[in-house]
């Protein structure tokens, strides 16, 4: 018996500043204090330019046949003024740009849920284009309608270090008049906000100043591994209680307090947010190409046996929408065309190869409104 190929919906990773960053102007280079992005990129710095072939977690290679639609986030590092980090964020989309134009029968840009559900279905990979740490919103609001008319879906306002927006875990300061500002322009704008790296104050302060969903794109459970990065209880009661995601970060400081993660400490994340009721929540958020990661889910090529582990310890519905359901909903897809991954095993095999195929698809299309 074949497995099911489970959509997936990731929603974080720095592949696209990796690629981008030999590139980078010289001074937003020395800015930023790295002369390459990932481990290793400077061994064989033509290893890391190429989105179809490369040494980084994610390639198109490594994904392979898997329906798969991947936040490319634009990661603006702390040391970049907000004026620099505009000319930053240009420079990253340039790229990704280029290389998804290169790529264009393996993949394309996703403006919204139709286009996602659209590329998915003509058997590419979507592009979704996010931020994190958007430090240039910083100079005038109107810079989040722009990013939004550029394909913008998703935006952070800080990483670790107090920004002009907001602040992350490096400190205790709170949000700005300028991050209220433009907390108020994303929500009109409909861009989704992501609330990994705020500090605690931060989050609180975000949350009672909007009624919308909130998403943490890359964050784990701060009960089960205690980095201040991962979220309290409290928190993702929050967001589950506004019908937001969390997406589970991949990396191993984050998944355990010392030594290498594996699934079990994976699994025990997942749990203590199951428990939590948040079975309409989770999603994958993985950190590929910004962090250290399991053996098990090492890259990109390794999800179909990530997805056959996750199957074996939580079942074929939790798996769906942990991989890419959840995701794929709360970003507006079509529900009648959110089936990809059933879609795409009737493409390959016959129904009767799967003993519970049939329960497992109309479970799911009944529950989805499919």
């Amino acid at each position: 018996m074949l497995p099911i190929m489970y959509t997936v919906f990731d929603l974080h990773c720095d592949t696209a500043d990796r690629l981008a960053w030999q590139s980078l102007p010289s001074d937003l280079k020395t800015a930023s204090d790295m002369d390459f992005y990932g481990p290793g990129d400077e061994n064989a710095p033509e290893l890391c330019r190429d989105l179809k072939r490369n040494h980084c977690h994610i390639s198109l290679e490594g994904i392979g046949d898997t329906p798969w639609a991947q936040c490319f986030a634009c990661f603006i590092p702390d040391e970049l003024s907000a004026s620099q980090s505009l000319a930053f964020f240009e420079h990253v989309e340039s790229y990704l740009d280029n290389q998804v134009a290169i790529n264009s029968d393996r993949i394309g840009i996703a403006a919204g849920g139709r286009d996602i559900a659209t590329i998915l279905e003509s058997k590419r990979v979507a592009a979704v284009r996010t931020i994190e740490n958007a430090r240039f919103f910083a100079l005038d609001p109107a810079y989040v309608d722009e990013a939004s008319r550029r394909g913008i879906l998703m935006a952070s306002l800080s990483w670790n270090a107090a920004g002009p927006l907001t602040s992350g875990h490096d400190t205790a300061d709170g949000v700005t008049a300028a991050g209220f500002a433009a907390l108020r322009r994303m929500e009109a704008a409909g861009i989704a906000i992501d609330v990994s790296h705020l500090n605690d104050r931060c989050f609180g302060e975000v949350a009672a100043a909007t009624d919308a969903p909130l998403v943490a794109s890359h964050s784990n459970s701060r009960t089960v591994c205690s980095a201040p990065r991962n979220l309290t209880d409290a928190q993702f009661d929050c967001i589950r209680e506004r019908g937001g995601l969390v997406g589970l970060n991949f990396y191993n400081g984050f998944l355990r307090e010392e030594g290498e993660a594996d699934f079990d400490d994976i699994s025990r994340h997942i749990d203590r947010w199951l428990e939590r009721g948040g079975e309409d929540v989770i999603a994958l958020g993985s950190d590929f190409d910004g962090c250290d990661t399991p053996r098990c889910i090492a890259t990109a090529a390794d999800m179909t046996a990530f997805q056959n582990l996750l199957q074996a310890r939580f079942g074929e519905t939790i798996t769906a929408k942990l991989c890419g359901l959840n995701a794929l909903r709360f970003f507006g897809a079509p529900q009648s065309r959110l089936m990809a991954s059933i879609d795409h095993a009737d493409k390959e095999i016959a129904a009767g190869e799967y003993e519970d195929y049939n329960a497992f698809a109309s479970r799911l299309k009944a529950e989805y409104c499919l």
